[in-house]
């Protein structure tokens, strides 16, 4: 399987470089699983494609305002820091742009000094490990000072920092927003619980690596960036009775996917617990548990258009591409959305 099988034509004027104003008022395409049949929508009209016993699933994590702009002590050149994981409650690896510019012992002051960072290591890749200096606490500080790490194709500076979480974010964690579930606003989750929808909530905290590009030829030749889960009992009880009653699991995004199909056993129980995860979703993946999926339109090549043609059928999800470009839907992460149905 070639990684080229999933390439398509898009107009650079078609990426999304702002998001809109009314979350519920994107466009919506539905998508048949089986027959790939298209219907054009918007997305508040994805309650009529809900129905009593369903269990929607939303991934709950909140991304953090990772991107300072800062300068190096000794000689006030610019440096900016891109926070990845969390070591310990002070220490983080991160990015450093330019790199040269951070090197071991290097002290970097962010804020005119009210957060501070020495580099204590080079690792492999090029990271660093930092460890920060700061009053009060750090989430308060980043805050104040960061910026939301907006993806390499949204060239906008970002007004509102709030419309790159989605609604329900509540455990701070993310390099990325899980963007399928930006559509969804506090009035259209209630209507859908009202309808007797069963929402469960997944955590998986979105590095990086999402935008990472397939640079290898052989699709089943890619290494996939790992991610943390977090499954609580309670939730896995929610996903799991609704399974079982008939209802279909429908997971809002890749990043949902992911979890779930991590934790999923062989005989289609999911299980609660935590830990990194590496899955790789591709055509020819049977999948365990999810049944439909809420998404947005992926960059051409890349292993969140792979995920969605594992559930679609590749075909079916290049068809619905191109219908999509033809008829000027916005993509990426404040685009529009899609409906896989079944």
């Amino acid at each position: 399987m070639k990684t080229s099988d999933f390439n398509f034509d898009l107009p650079q004027e078609l990426i999304a470089q702002e998001p809109l104003k009314d979350r519920a008022s994107s466009r919506l395409l539905v998508m048949g699983k089986e027959t790939g049949e298209i219907e054009h929508k918007h997305f508040r009209d994805i309650k009529d494609y809900l129905k009593a016993g369903d269990c929607l699933v939303i991934n709950n994590t909140k991304v953090l305002p990772a991107r300072l702009i800062g300068e190096r002590k000794n000689t006030g050149a610019r440096v900016e820091v891109l926070l990845l994981t969390r070591m310990q409650i002070d220490t983080w690896e991160v990015l450093v742009f330019p790199g040269k510019k951070a090197r071991q012992g290097d002290r970097i002051v962010f804020g005119g000094g009210k957060l501070e960072a020495e580099v204590l290591e080079i690792i492999e890749g090029g990271n660093r490990i930092v460890k920060f200096t700061f009053d009060g606490l750090f989430e308060n500080v980043l805050d104040e000072l960061g910026e939301m790490p907006l993806p390499p194709y949204i060239t906008h500076k970002l007004e509102d920092k709030n419309r790159y979480q989605t609604v329900y974010a509540e455990h701070d964690g993310s390099a990325a927003a899980p963007t399928a579930g930006l559509h969804f606003t506090p009035e259209l989750m209630k209507e859908i619980e009202e309808m007797g929808v069963k929402i469960a909530h997944v955590t998986l905290h979105v590095g990086l690596g999402t935008f990472r590009p397939v640079k290898v030829d052989d699709v089943t030749n890619h290494e996939m960036h790992s991610e943390y889960y977090v499954v609580e009992q309670e939730q896995a009880d929610i996903i799991n009775d609704a399974k079982q009653a008939g209802g279909r699991i429908i997971s809002v995004g890749t990043t949902s996917t992911r979890t779930l199909e991590s934790v999923t056993d062989d005989k289609g129980i999911v299980c609660a617990k935590s830990g990194w995860t590496k899955i790789f979703i591709y055509p020819g993946y049977k999948f365990k548990v999810v049944d439909c999926l809420i998404t947005n339109f992926h960059l051409p090549e890349s292993t969140l258009i792979m995920l969605v043609s594992a559930l679609a059928g590749k075909e079916n999800v290049l068809n619905a591409y191109k219908s999509a470009v033809n008829n000027k839907y916005r993509f990426f992460s404040f685009g529009d959305a899609m409906f896989i149905v079944g």
